[in-house]
């Protein structure tokens, strides 16, 4: 019996090719759905990034030109960033990113001349330590606790304890065995 002859490979080329452009379409459906579908309140979780140097209103009121060096790195911190090609520059740099609010970035900058401070640029929004403290509790998102207490109405809704019925009060009965005393 003769072999069959295999297909040549042009028959298999359309199907394979209706099958990409099904799948292709099917894609772009799916992202059309996801705007305003069922796919679109599916979101991962973002953890909460925090990076950086946090330089407060108040740290930077204790910074003044003609400090060394070691005495700026002791009030506001080792700097994020510190360039070789740029050595009388610090960068104190902080980032923080949160889900469901805009991302916040400050920069200060500290220029030296030779060990001591020349400059600083810095916002002219930078928080108190309060404010800043206050804006990562406040814009954290916390789930209500639930009431654990329960309504006068609640409580005189609630059934009657079944009643319990008190055994007899048994006589008390005298030790079965004596115990010589103890000491001598």
């Amino acid at each position: 019996m003769p072999h069959p002859r295999p297909l040549p490979f042009l028959p298999r080329a359309p199907l394979l090719g209706g099958c990409a452009l099904a799948l292709l379409l099917a894609g772009c459906a799916a992202s059309r759905q996801s705007e305003d579908g069922f796919l679109s309140r599916i979101t991962p979780y973002r953890i909460e990034i925090v990076q950086g140097n946090v330089v407060t209103s108040e740290q930077l009121a204790r910074v003044r030109p003609g400090l060394s060096r070691a005495q700026v790195r002791d009030v506001l911190g080792t700097p994020l960033l510190t360039d070789p090609f740029h050595g009388d520059r610090w960068d104190y740099i902080f980032t923080l990113r949160r889900d469901g609010t805009p991302p916040q970035r400050r920069s200060v900058i500290v220029h030296f001349q030779g060990d001591s401070l020349a400059s600083i640029e810095a916002p002219p929004d930078l928080p108190s330590e309060r404010e800043f403290v206050q804006g990562l509790s406040a814009s954290r998102k916390t789930p209500q606790a639930p009431v654990l207490e329960l309504t006068q109405a609640q409580i005189d809704a609630l059934p009657a304890p079944p009643r319990r019925e008190e055994p007899a009060a048994a006589e008390a009965a005298a030790p079965l065995r004596s115990y010589p005393p103890v000491g001598n």
